[in-house]
């Protein structure tokens, strides 16, 4: 099945950014730099996440500086009216020539009330439904008022003079999402066109795939589906493995600790662990005896692999953190089979960004059917070499020249 190959934009970054040493701030000229890599490797485009370098205002950014690439802008339901961000989104669009794409995220407990939002968690699902609502009614019709329970827009009249809108490319801006809980299920049933989730083994992630469709199709929708993985591909299978230990070996175990706590919670490793897998078990133990386990107890599936990683270590199975990691052909192969169980895109980074973007571009998106819309443009190695040169020297991690 074709796909679509997206990367990543991250302001913390470097070759191990969960640890003191192994990280480095991408500042904008940086940002800058590794949106261009991104766009010249070919990519169908990059998710924009939330954090300090606001992302709707990257997107703007970066269309000036990119030809083909998409910006998925992560955004959280009401900390913008819907109609602002209709204005917003509809330059961006305009200058970009219809790259913008949304990934509606339902955000924390902890921090949204700085931004003023104090609904529940479940309840933001019913308020960011009315919001994207309110968003696609607004788009399709720059007039048009909206009330609702939460949100209440009057109808725009136009009545300042001498002013020109810019029009739109795009007739609705697709919605990327995601959600696990039913609750999150349910909201994704109604909201998104494009169905994420994290990580998981093959059959098990189609699975949520169905579940997700089948809800979809209770209201008269149909999804599309995609994934998440970071990538470790290298020459050869001892190349990509020895890359993966020298990762897990950079890790201490303290560190180790507090990445697992992410999925686990504070304090998980004091508490019993039921569970009947050999292989967790072994993990376990090992955090136990104050030790990191072996790379080889955390492989899941064929080149599926449970590393630490930035966005955490989740020993049990599949998460946020799951790690692709092989030759150029066996990730290929990977990704073909997850594809073969639902899985029509695929959010991927490697540590640093920049130059793992350019490895899997040079290595891997040939061997991929894509749904880009273009061909990957030829490796230009003088050309990424002056974007590299933007970022610390790495000694161990260049991008092989052949």
């Amino acid at each position: 099945m074709p796909v679509k190959i997206l990367w990543y934009v991250q302001s913390a970054d470097g070759p191990v950014p969960w640890t003191d040493d192994g990280v480095w701030s991408n500042d904008l000229p940086r940002l800058r730099a590794l949106a261009e890599g991104i766009d010249r490797a070919g990519f169908y485009g990059a998710l924009l996440p939330t954090g300090p370098h606001e992302p709707l205002a990257l997107a703007a950014a970066f269309a000036p500086l990119t030809e083909r690439m998409r910006f998925l802008v992560a955004l959280y339901p009401g900390l913008l009216s819907p109609a602002k961000l209709v204005d917003i989104a509809t330059v961006v669009d305009n200058f970009s020539g219809g790259r913008l794409l949304f990934n509606v995220v339902n955000g924390h407990d902890s921090w949204l009330p700085e931004y003023g939002m104090f609904l529940a968690h479940d309840e933001r699902y019913e308020y960011s439904a009315e919001y994207w609502d309110a968003f696609a009614r607004r788009w399709a019709d720059p007039g048009e008022g909206y009330a609702g329970k939460h949100i209440n827009l009057a109808a725009r009249t136009f009545d300042i003079p001498l002013t020109f809108f810019p029009e739109k490319v795009q007739p609705k801006v697709e919605l990327w999402g995601a959600g696990g809980s039913p609750a999150g299920v349910a909201h994704a049933a109604k909201v998104v066109d494009h169905y994420l989730t994290f990580a998981d083994l093959p059959e098990r992630l189609g699975e949520k795939f169905r579940q997700a469709g089948a809800a979809a199709a209770d209201h008269g929708r149909k999804l599309r589906f995609g994934t998440r993985f970071q990538v470790i591909v290298r020459d050869t299978e001892e190349e990509a493995w020895g890359y993966a230990r020298h990762l897990l070996e950079r890790t201490s175990h303290q560190k180790a600790l507090e990445l697992s706590a992410y999925k686990e919670g504070p304090g998980w490793l004091d508490r019993d662990v039921p569970t009947d897998d050999p292989r967790a078990r072994r993990c376990v133990d090992a955090l136990r005896a104050g030790r990191l386990p072996d790379v080889e107890d955390l492989v899941v599936h064929p080149n599926v692999w449970l590393g630490p990683s930035v966005f955490g270590f989740d020993v049990f199975g599949p998460g946020a953190g799951t790690w692709l990691v092989g030759t150029p052909t066996q990730v290929a192969d990977r990704i073909n089979e997850y594809a073969a169980h639902g899985a029509e895109s695929f959010i991927l980074s490697g540590w640093p960004l920049l130059p793992e973007a350019l490895r899997f571009g040079r290595d891997v998106l040939p061997l991929l059917d894509l749904d880009h819309g273009f061909a990957p443009p030829a490796y230009d190695e003088a050309a990424n070499a002056e974007l590299l040169a933007a970022f610390p020297a790495l000694d161990r991690h260049p991008v092989a020249h052949r």
